[in-house]
């Protein structure tokens, strides 16, 4: 199974769990590899054939403006299942980062894994 990776896609969305973070937007910082076969769209150069990256990360940013959760983990599991189920994707990894929420850290953050790997994937 190939992938189609989207790195640092930067979103605005209410993230947290005190009070003062529930009056603002936060950036988080979104890696995703997406799971599927190129090969259709490889031989047809028809995007029709491809898993569309772009529609992809407009929905994400739909999605994080539209919702607002406490945890990162909350977050990162909807965006999962909203993924997997409006783009039929059969397995993607999701690492969704907040920066700036640990002082003395770059970012912290969550990684999940959902769905099923082809095998030799």
């Amino acid at each position: 199974m190939d992938r189609v990776l989207i790195e640092s896609l930067g979103v605005d969305t209410v993230i947290g769990v005190y009070a003062w973070e529930r009056s603002i937007t936060q950036r988080l910082l979104l890696d995703l590899e997406l799971a599927t076969d190129i090969r259709p769209a490889a031989a047809s150069d028809d995007i029709a054939q491809a898993l569309d990256y772009a529609a992809i990360s407009e929905r994400i940013t739909r999605f994080a403006t539209e919702n607002d959760f406490a945890l990162v983990e909350t977050f990162c599991e909807h965006l999962a299942a909203t993924l997997r189920d409006e783009f039929a994707i059969p397995w993607l990894r999701l690492t969704v980062r907040k920066p700036g929420a640990v002082p003395a850290a770059a970012a912290v953050g969550v990684r999940i894994e959902r769905g099923t790997r082809a095998e030799g994937s």
